[in-house]
């Protein structure tokens, strides 16, 4: 049996095409490319997260020398999140990235890691609500999808544990 998996998402040519509240956390998440720390890739990628009180908690990646030990700029703001504003609830997270040292790259639209978007999903399950997702590259294209279960759509869970 033929089955397929698809998902509606909004795309967008410039932040001025976002909604003041999204052009604001996109904007966060550009200035939390100065947060990251990435010597080695040259690849700065900040994230915001807008929780349901109206705080932003920005998070950017932080690269090590032995490239399995660092973190992606989206779970160094979810660290910050259960630090700062523990069980609070996140309704958006924006990511913009920079790419110093391959420029010509800039045009492509970013989206989560796998680890990432597990991590996401994980909190959109325990706060039992979706996360929406903005996407952009350092032109200000991108896209927004609605709930983070749509970039991970065979998704392993808590569930298949118990």
């Amino acid at each position: 049996m033929d089955t397929s998996f698809s998902f509606p998402y909004l795309t967008f040519g410039q932040p001025g095409d976002l909604s003041a509240g999204d052009a604001a956390l996109l904007e966060a998440a550009r200035e939390a490319t100065q947060l990251a720390y990435a010597p080695y890739s040259g690849f700065e990628v900040g994230a915001a997260l807008l929780l349901d009180n109206g705080a932003i908690v920005k998070g950017g990646n932080q690269e090590n020398a032995s490239y399995p030990a660092g973190i992606c700029a989206e779970r160094a703001a979810l660290a910050t999140l259960s630090s700062l504003y523990a069980g609070m609830a996140i309704h958006t997270v924006a990511i913009a990235y920079r790419n110093k040292r391959q420029p010509e790259r800039n045009e492509l639209i970013l989206s989560p890691c796998g680890i990432c978007r597990q991590s996401l999903l994980e909190v959109a399950k325990r706060q039992d609500h979706p996360i929406r997702l903005i996407m952009s590259n350092p032109a200000g294209e991108g896209l927004i999808v609605d709930n983070i279960i749509n970039m991970l759509p065979f998704a392993f869970s808590g569930d298949h544990l118990h």
